[in-house]
């Protein structure tokens, strides 16, 4: 009878430890800086790149003032404090090529839809080959949630960039993708939604039609996170790659220490918020690399540059080990995180073509 009794016991022990870790309880958010080099994530400012008049624009003077250190741990912190003072110490960080952590893409073209969808839907397809891409035949991870009942209307995209709608499908997928001058009040109405969007539409498109400013694009998805409460969020910044493209390196790293600074935002909302605490994994990386090797070409990406399949990866939150910055000998790829992140949830996503 005693035997009986604590066989029950524990039974009914191991069934509430399951409860309290299902599926249906797990978040999970996936951010991404376009073009960001893992030679800055992990070394800091580029002295090398600063010298040269037409990168730092008549401003080294203030770039080597914000961002140099003489001491790697201490440059690098400058740039990207909450990677390297909160990331670092609760969460892990791949890409350092130098201690043989490898991470690259595995797509053959080095450039962003490619590099979006591989990390999207966890497979490379190598017709998805231009940055017009038609929408996307492949189905992603948030569309794979969105399918079912525990996420069902609980799933949301924000993106810089207009061709969002195309990467993730958003007619097919069927959860809402607010990128580039979407109207962000046709998606949710909250207390400041129609101003959000009234600026948004009215700000200076310094990136043309196909892009917005980062800091409107991030202050919708973060009311659209703290009103909506969605389970699942994807989140893409734009401006590291676009100001690398313009040769301007000063606003690059700008761009990504204000990159850093909403990442710390979200983290600190995510540790605030009980619906999130405890229960979300955060994923961040980004499309592709950048040249290196030489130079010069830091300011592009593509197979013809080399150096641009190499990136980086950082994941924080629930069941993501501490392991800090990974010095062991790895080789990670691009379509492989979205998998870790699955795999976190205690699920099996395989993307399925339509």
């Amino acid at each position: 009878m005693l035997k009986k009794l604590l066989l029950s016991i524990i039974c009914l022990c191991s069934f509430s430890a399951i409860q309290a870790q299902k599926p249906d309880d797990h978040r999970v958010i996936v951010i991404m800086t376009d073009g960001f080099r893992w030679q800055e994530v992990f070394g800091g400012v580029d002295t090398s790149i600063v010298k040269v008049k037409r990168f730092h624009h008549g401003d080294s003077a203030n770039i080597i003032k914000n961002y140099w250190a003489p001491e790697l741990a201490e440059r690098r912190a400058k740039l990207m404090p909450f990677f390297w003072n909160t990331v670092a110490e609760k969460g892990q960080l791949h890409g350092n090529r130098s201690l043989g952590s490898l991470v690259n893409v595995a797509n053959p073209y080095w450039f962003s839809y490619p590099g979006y969808s591989e990390l999207l839907t966890g497979q490379v397809d190598t017709a998805v080959n231009s940055n017009d891409y038609k929408a996307n035949p492949n189905t992603n991870f948030f569309e794979y949630l969105n399918g079912m009942s525990a996420y069902k209307g609980s799933v949301a995209a924000f993106g810089a960039w207009d061709a969002f709608d195309r990467i993730l499908n958003e007619k097919r997928a069927g959860f809402p993708v607010v990128n580039a001058f979407d109207s962000y009040q046709s998606y949710l109405k909250t207390q400041d939604s129609d101003l959000l969007s009234r600026m948004t539409k009215d700000s200076f498109r310094a990136f043309g039609d196909a892009e917005v400013l980062d800091g409107f694009m991030h202050f919708q998805a973060m009311d659209y996170l703290k009103n909506k409460k969605p389970k699942a969020l994807f989140i893409s910044y734009g401006e590291t790659d676009e100001f690398a493209h313009e040769g301007h390196y000063g606003h690059y790293l700008n761009a990504a220490h204000q990159f850093d600074a909403w990442l710390s935002e979200i983290w600190n909302f995510v540790e605030s918020d009980p619906l999130y605490k405890g229960k979300t994994t955060i994923l961040i990386t980004t499309d592709h690399g950048r040249g290196d090797k030489i130079k010069a070409q830091w300011t592009s990406h593509g197979d013809k540059v080399k150096d641009c399949h190499e990136i980086w990866y950082a994941m924080i939150g629930a069941k993501v080990p501490a392991l800090g910055e990974v010095h062991s000998q790895e080789q990670v790829y691009q379509r492989e995180l979205i998998h870790k992140v699955s795999a976190l949830m205690g699920l099996n996503f395989q993307s399925e073509k339509k």
